[in-house]
């Protein structure tokens, strides 16, 4: 008997360790042999313990698991209360394009066999035939851009390191993931290590870069735990080695990290503050050196990118828009989870179709999508295609493609204030529009909640000020969620009845 139960730190919240732990114990006192995989989670949040049994070759879904459902996986399956049926079946994975996640929550993600059957090492095999020039060409002409948020030209971005002159060049992943509703990096790294090591050997082939850097966070501990063993596997497998070898750091929560450079700082030892820019870490990074600075997804694309062909990756998308983009759906929504698809749905068909809506029953109100930077869009703007510029041209961002529902319940004047609130408790203090502008932020928005409506020209100036004095995301962000809430939902700024009455 083999099963499938998810090692996915949403799954381990959810109580998954104490329901492996449950399967082991019945299987002893059974007496029935079991091979228990703790797998990456199949993107089902809501599903979470989610087991899967195979039932004459075919994986099963039951979920979500509690403590009393365990016995019964080892009687009739048939009549299981929580069986949901094939799981490649579920309308949730049916209806998905699956390029990047293709294996997470499919295979063991710490068995390098595992991941050579489902296609692992084909695109550093194809890479391995070709010059520096030919891979760096293949994932320009892709139209992969950064998944971290800024969509900036991959390919640009490694050509430009490519064609540095140094004794040394670095690869450095970004995987300090810390924008709300947003785990994809999380799930890539704890169900599919091996892909993200796949994808920074090929960018190191690409540039000429010798040493790679992960750079996560502390609160990821099980991404840390399997992303070192699979580093460990991969050195002792030869993967890594002479030509190119990497290792594990772990940050210290400090949300600006997540900037390049600020993150390039913390990784060289220093204070977690940007830098100005130019020079661009592309050409002066990591200690001083030529670095790729890539996100997690971007980096986990490439494999898939040179296996299949820029023209494959490339045909699924929209405008500049290019490939799949793995949603991260969250809030209060009925079905929350990682959802990979082509770029070009609309906002409403996520929320409304593959979100289901919100979990409270109300109506929606808003969504905010681009973690807490992004602007609140209304569903007056549902109609907007997922892409890059066609969100830019509403006066949003889709960032790495979080997306938090709101229902009709929720305070617009308390969300803005919530992101003046969070930029200045997370502001590095480099620079005085994001230092002091987000703390006079939040006492302008403290005087419109008390009734001052004469302080909305205010909070307008200064978000003007804040986004062009910033020199990075955080500041020059901010003004995003806070002007979209105030355009879009005024009646939410005007005084409390109470207060008029």
């Amino acid at each position: 008997m083999k099963i499938w139960l998810p090692l996915d730190s949403a799954a381990v919240a959810l109580g998954a360790d104490d329901i492996a732990a449950a399967i082991t114990a019945e299987a002893a006192k059974r007496g029935q042999p079991v091979t228990l995989v703790r797998n990456g989670s199949r993107g089902m949040v809501w599903l979470e313990p989610l087991a899967e049994v195979d039932i004459d070759g075919t994986r099963h879904a039951f979920g979500p698991m509690t403590m009393a459902d365990v016995a019964g996986l080892f009687g009739d399956l048939a009549s299981h209360p929580k069986a949901l049926g094939p799981t490649e079946e579920l309308p949730w994975m049916k209806a998905q394009t699956r390029l990047t996640f293709a294996r997470v929550g499919v295979i063991d993600p710490l068995s390098l066999a595992d991941y050579k059957a489902n296609g692992g090492l084909q695109g550093l095999t194809r890479a391995l035939e070709l010059d520096k020039a030919a891979i760096v060409t293949e994932v320009t002409e892709s139209g992969l851009r950064g998944r971290g948020g800024a969509g900036f030209p991959t390919g640009i971005k490694w050509k430009t390191v490519s064609d540095a002159k140094a004794d040394q060049k670095y690869i450095v992943c970004n995987a300090d993931e810390g924008d709300s509703a947003t785990f994809a990096d999380r799930m890539l790294m704890e169900g599919d290590p091996f892909c993200l090591i796949e994808g920074m050997i090929i960018a190191g082939l690409a540039t000429g870069a010798t040493r790679g850097y992960v750079y996560m966070r502390s609160e990821y501990p099980v991404a840390i735990k399997v992303m070192e063993a699979a580093v460990e596997i991969a050195r002792a497998e030869d993967l890594l080695g002479a030509a190119f070898d990497m290792e594990i750091r772990t940050g210290a929560g400090a949300y600006v990290c997540g900037e390049e450079t600020s993150l390039l700082n913390s990784l060289e030892g220093k204070r977690g503050v940007v830098r100005a820019k130019p020079p661009l870490p592309a050409l002066e990074g990591f200690m001083g050196k030529p670095t790729v600075v890539n996100n997690v997804i971007s980096l986990a694309s490439v494999p898939v990118i040179m296996a299949k062909g820029a023209k494959h990756y490339k045909d699924f998308g929209l405008g500049r828009s290019r490939g799949t983009i793995p949603l991260q759906i969250a809030g209060n929504v009925r079905h929350g989870g990682l959802y990979e698809i082509a770029f070009g749905l609309t906002l409403g068909e996520i929320v409304d179709q593959i979100g289901g809506g919100t979990a409270s029953g109300r109506p929606v109100k808003a969504v905010q999508v681009g973690g807490p930077l992004g602007a609140y869009f209304p569903r007056a703007l549902f109609d907007t295609p997922f892409g890059y510029e066609e969100f830019a041209g509403k006066d949003g961002l889709i960032g790495h493609a979080g997306l938090t529902v709101f229902d009709d319940s929720a305070d617009m004047l308390k969300m803005a204030r919530f992101a003046m609130e969070f930029c200045a408790i997370e502001s590095c203090g480099k620079c005085t529009p994001c230092r002091i502008g987000s703390v006079r932020g939040v006492e302008v928005v403290d005087r419109i909640a008390k009734g001052d409506t004469s302080a909305i020209p205010l909070l307008t100036d200064l978000c003007n000020t804040m986004k062009l004095g910033s020199l990075c995301a955080l500041g020059g962000f901010t003004p995003y969620p806070v002007m979209s809430a105030l355009t879009h939902f005024p009646d939410d700024f005007q005084p409390m009845k109470e207060a008029a009455e």
